[in-house]
């Protein structure tokens, strides 16, 4: 008698056993402590502050002009005699964890500027400041951890697309772009200096950021600014303007406006980054090989207009790009890596196309749905053909706005591939209308990075935004239409809207999108064809509640067709969860799924899955520790059915600040999968392992491992900006494969580079 169905059965009752006893004891146990910890009362509210409504609040500050020659000395240090010219802004307002409450703790910041740099100073006042939170100096870390002040700049007054500026108390530094009101592009970087130091009575900062760094219009006075502050112990956030629990941190379209600025300047608006780089690769593989090169790369930035700047790169170097997200599939469709370039990072958000129709935008980055099939541009096909990487010999790219347009191009020159020697050439171009707080655009790609076809696309598209279509409350609704033209596989074309109410209690987020059987953007993302899709999340989230910091129900659908309206897939899901005051989390969700798999498949490539109708039940549970802590972690435990099978996999996520030198970041995934067909079990490690030595100067060291492609890849990357714009670069590479206990090593790379940037 065949005894593996038992088997499976007894799996599933212990696996199930197992996920149940330990959701309960530790929802209780963390209930338990969040309770004991939510206890106590919130901090007393400042007084004296004058009543506002916030739905209609928008201030205003003005900067004070000042001589370059009085400029203050940037070493963190506040009591420069020059900042006492500077208006004070103190009116800064909580948006959690009692909204609308002045700030809890006194909060000043000053803005001056001169012709060629805007400064900044915070005085973060703290009646603690022993307990002010204070983990790491990493340039481009993570901040979740620790106290920070932010400032949010958008000289074109878009109030849609900026710029971030982040600092924590051992003067670690941030600078990200924001995208669309949805998304922070933290690969971007940009030349500015900034020092901040802890006092006897808080913590300050002072902050110094070249003009050159933004495209502007000099006739234009006014721009649109924000700042607020995080006081980590308390899990409190405060801000300027956009006074709203519900307020996604990148939404800048309600946020305050800085006036005065005048007479600024970009200089001739030419910077030229020059870099030299010595290589090194040894392939252990037979017949073994061993070179040394040396590469010079450059690119060029100039100021055509204060607002449109055209860049060159010739021989671009990405040898300073991190490790590839490891991700092992489980599905029948390809994942999605973003990109990490720098090159294409810089004014990113000059050709994003249709809005939430392919962001996760507020939706958090473990969506369960990821937005990007049929995205009609991504950048990183420039420089991949059929998965493989390709060297680009040269590019050219168009940024800004021009007689109130938004404008993009961009289009790089590929070396041959393995079909074709021919160099390819790829082009892309965007253009945009602001009307009020929505925008309209066409785009346009050509290229095939394979030049196996010849592929076109064209599509236009309208974000609508208001941001009081309620009394305080955001409706954002985005539509976009497109076609491919190939002459492999003909013409097609692909459309969608998407609907967001991101407010509270209530919020709804949801979409539809088609993608055609033939359509085919070359140099976009595709990964299912020939569908329709519905998918959204509709929320609840009441605040204060019980003295938590907010009690969430919700509701999620996904569902795909085909072009006939059969169904393909189907997830409904529900779920509730707690965030304490404490900062501690859990949440509970339960998920029903469908697929009809047409042909076979393999999950991870190895065990199959045949044609069929497929239904599955599963259970969620995770819990997080508060960001306010030294050391954090989350857990995701998922059971217990897949594909008519079994399934269980645990997540397990850490950050531990073990001082401001030291971070480690480690991350282990098993998951396990018995099907009819084979068992499947599925090991994935990372660690990053961050020396911060100074806001300057780091050494990130990376390490990923799984056990089904058995890669094994480390990357050590050391970066020393000796002075703005002025860096040293040290890369040391080794890739592998471990089948077993034995490690084969495949290639062993080191790069030096030196870097500089000129600026006119």
């Amino acid at each position: 008698m065949d005894s593996a169905p038992k088997n499976r059965a007894a799996w599933r009752f212990v696996l199930r056993a197992i996920a149940l006893k330990s959701s309960v004891a530790t929802a209780g146990l963390l209930i338990f402590a969040g309770s004991a910890l939510c206890a106590e009362p919130p901090p007393p509210a400042a007084s004296g502050a004058p009543a506002r409504d916030f739905s209609t609040y928008v201030p205003t500050a003005k900067a004070t002009r000042i001589e370059a020659s009085e400029a203050p000395t940037i070493d963190g240090d506040v009591s420069d005699a020059v900042w006492a010219r500077a208006e004070v802004i103190s009116e800064f307002y909580q948006l959690e964890p009692d909204t609308g409450q002045p700030v809890s703790e006194r909060t000043e910041l000053r803005i001056l500027y001169a012709t060629d740099n805007l400064d900044i100073s915070v005085y973060a006042y703290d009646r603690n400041p022993e307990l002010i939170t204070a983990t790491t100096k990493n340039r481009d870390g993570s901040f979740a951890v620790d106290d920070t002040v932010r400032i949010t700049l958008d000289p074109l007054n878009t109030r849609r697309n900026g710029y971030l500026f982040v600092m924590n108390a051992l003067g670690g530094r941030i600078d990200d772009l924001i995208q669309n009101n949805t998304d922070f592009i933290r690969e971007w970087n940009s030349i500015w200096t900034g020092s901040s130091r802890i006092v006897d009575d808080g913590w300050t900062v002072e902050m110094a950021i070249p003009f050159r760094n933004f495209s502007f219009d000099p006739a234009q006075s006014e721009w649109v600014i924000d700042f607020s502050r995080e006081i980590r112990r308390k899990n409190e956030r405060a801000r300027w303007s956009s006074i709203s629990a519900a307020e996604r941190p990148a939404d800048i379209s309600r946020a305050g406006t800085l006036t005065g600025i005048t007479g600024i300047n970009q200089g001739l608006g030419l910077d030229i980054q020059v870099y030299g780089a010595l290589r090194y690769r040894f392939d252990w593989q037979e017949p073994q090989h061993e070179t040394f090169s040396f590469r010079a790369s450059g690119n060029a930035f100039y100021k055509i207009t204060p607002q449109l700047t055209g860049t060159l790169t010739v021989n671009p170097d990405f040898s300073n790009s991190p490790l590839d997200l490891l991700q092992v599939n489980t599905t029948r469709f390809n994942l999605f890596q973003p990109e990490t370039r720098d090159f294409f990072l810089q004014d990113v958000a000059t050709f994003e196309f249709g809005g939430r129709g392919f962001t996760i935008g507020g939706r958090g980055s473990d969506y369960l749905y990821p937005p990007e099939n049929g995205t009609p541009f991504f950048s990183r096909n420039m420089g991949l053909a059929n998965g493989l990487p390709v060297s680009l010999i040269a590019g050219g790219k168009l940024s800004g706005d021009y007689a109130g347009f938004g404008v993009g191009a961009l289009s790089v020159v590929t070396n041959g591939t393995g079909d074709t020697q021919h160099s390819q050439v790829l082009s892309v171009a965007r253009i945009t209308k602001p009307i009020g707080e929505s925008k309209l655009g066409v785009i346009y790609t050509n290229g095939d990075p394979t030049g196996l076809s010849k592929n076109t696309l064209a599509g236009a598209d309208f974000q609508f935004r208001d941001s009081d279509f309620l009394p305080g409350k955001i409706l954002q609704s985005d539509f976009f239409y497109q076609r491919s033209i190939s002459d492999t596989v003909g013409e097609d074309d692909s459309f969608g809207v998407a609907v967001n109410f991101p407010n509270e209690p209530w919020g709804l987020d949801t979409r539809f999108k088609q993608v055609g059987t033939n359509f085919f953007p070359a140099l976009g993302f595709v990964n299912r064809l020939g569908i329709r899709q519905f998918d959204g999340i509709l929320q609840h989230r009441q605040r204060n509640f019980l003295g938590w910091r907010w009690l969430d129900f919700a509701t999620s659908w996904y569902f795909v067709t085909d072009l006939s309206n059969r169904l393909e897939s189907r997830e409904n899901g529900v779920w509730t969860g707690i965030n304490f005051r404490s900062g501690d989390q859990v949440y509970l969700r339960a998920f029903d799924d469908f697929e009809a798999v047409p042909t076979p498949f393999k999950v991870a490539g190895k065990v199959p899955v045949l044609p069929g109708r497929y239904h599955w039940t599963n259970a969620n549970f995770s819990i997080q520790s508060s960001n306010a802590r030294p050391l954090t972690a989350r857990i995701d435990v998922t059971c217990c059915s897949f594909y008519n099978g079994d399934y269980f996999r645990v997540d397990l996520r850490t950050d531990i600040r073990l001082n401001a030198l030291f971070q480690i970041v480690p991350r282990y995934t098993y998951t396990y999968i018995d099907l009819p067909t084979g068992l499947l079990n599925i090991h994935a490690v990372s660690t990053d392992f961050i020396v911060s030595f100074t806001p300057d100067m780091q050494l990130v060291n990376q390490v990923q491992f799984d056990n089904v492609s058995q890669r094994f890849a480390l990357s050590m990357r050391y970066r020393w900006e000796y002075q703005p714009g002025q860096e040293l670069f040290v890369s040391v590479g080794q890739a592998a494969l471990i089948p077993g206990e034995e490690f084969t090593p495949r290639s062993t790379q080191a790069i030096v580079r030196l870097g500089h940037t000129f600026r006119y």
